[in-house]
């Protein structure tokens, strides 16, 4: 039965009828406060009761009262942003129905999205103003998840939510480490896939000793997690790696221990050498040593051109050679002509130096 049809119908029902056939199935009138404030016309049991101009029917709450028929409620209604109004009889006489329907997206705080109301015998329309709000969307379902022992959440940082269909990763409170698989996965039947994983607390061994250097530490036949060595190199030594170190807790260093490097002497006596961007004599150099990782570059004469250009080695570990292109100058070359030394002849220019 679509909706005209059943409001027809309930209209049928408590429309005009007379006293006879109404007394029945009219409701008793309501009294006092029950009534809503309604004004309701005298009560009755037959026409005769009512005059000439009026009648004996069923009036809602009022029950049976002597009406006027003829008379009408207020139409057209003003119109409202929310719900649209439409009369579902000829006139807006005594009992004919009213459709109040909310707009797509609105309902009453009913939850239903229609209601009809009757125009009653005080000629106002039945009910409380209908009041269309916004639709709020259903509360979702709460998500199933798979169960997490207190003792798990006590122990572990859990990555992720325990939801069915999904997975959780695990890293331990204390810095342990994880015994077992690091990923879950909460299945259908809300269990886990695999059983929880346990912590243990892994120790580092004694770290490599480093020739030429002292370890900073107390020494132990095992380090703690978060346990820090630290290292320094002898005199004249350089430290080439972290200074510290420090136990994981997976068991392992978190770097390889480091190296002492050895400082390197100046292959060169009778030319001038460029180190730190300074061109200098090797004597005049400390110990004429340059320290690990130091780039020494030595001048070379060009094999067609009265000039010189440069050459850069690295010392590494004590060692340091020179360039292929380098030639020692003599000691007859160093006291009798230092200004044709090719460490003090013009530069070459860029475009000669291939």
């Amino acid at each position: 039965m679509d909706s005209a049809l059943l409001l027809l119908f309930l209209w049928g029902l408590t429309g005009t009828v007379s006293p006879q056939s109404s007394a029945g199935s009219c409701v008793e009138r309501l009294q006092g406060g029950e009534r809503r404030m309604r004004t309701c016309s005298r009560t009755c049991k037959s026409d005769a009761e009512c005059g000439s101009k009026r009648q004996c029917l069923c009036d809602g709450q009022c029950g049976l009262s002597c009406v006027a028929p003829a008379r009408t409620c207020p139409w057209p209604l003003p119109k409202s942003e929310n719900s649209e109004v439409r009369l579902l009889s000829a006139t807006p006489s005594f009992s004919a129905p009213l459709e109040v329907r909310c707009r797509p997206g609105f309902t009453l705080p009913s939850g239903l999205d229609v209601t009809v109301r009757r125009c009653q015998g005080d000629r106002q329309w039945s009910g409380n103003e209908p009041i269309c709000t916004e639709a709020q969307p259903p509360e979702p379902a709460p998500a199933q998840t798979c169960p997490l022992p207190r003792e798990v959440i006590n122990t572990f940082s859990i990555h992720g939510n325990a939801t069915v269909g999904t997975s959780i990763r695990y890293s331990c409170l204390s810095g342990a480490a994880i015994v077992g698989s690091r990923e879950n996965f909460c299945q259908v039947n809300q269990t886990w896939l695999h059983p929880h994983p346990a912590c243990k607390k892994l120790f580092c061994q004694p770290p490599k000793e480093v020739e030429q250097g002292y370890v900073v530490a107390v020494q132990k036949t095992e380090y703690e997690a978060g346990f820090d060595i630290h290292y320094l190199c002898k005199k004249n030594y350089l430290l080439d790696g972290p200074q510290k170190i420090t136990c994981l807790s997976n068991g392992s260093w978190s770097a390889s221990p480091p190296h002492c490097r050895a400082r390197c002497v100046i292959p060169a006596e009778r030319s001038r050498v460029v180190i730190g961007g300074e061109k200098r004599w090797p004597f005049d150099v400390t110990d004429a040593m340059v320290p690990h990782g130091e780039n020494v570059a030595f001048y070379c004469k060009h094999p067609k051109k009265q000039c010189s250009f440069t050459a850069a080695q690295t010392c590494f570990d004590g060692k340091l050679q020179t360039p292929e292109c380098y030639l020692e100058p003599t000691w007859l070359q160093y006291k009798l002509f230092p200004h044709r030394l090719v460490s003090e002849i013009e530069t070459c220019a860029p475009g000669d130096v291939e």
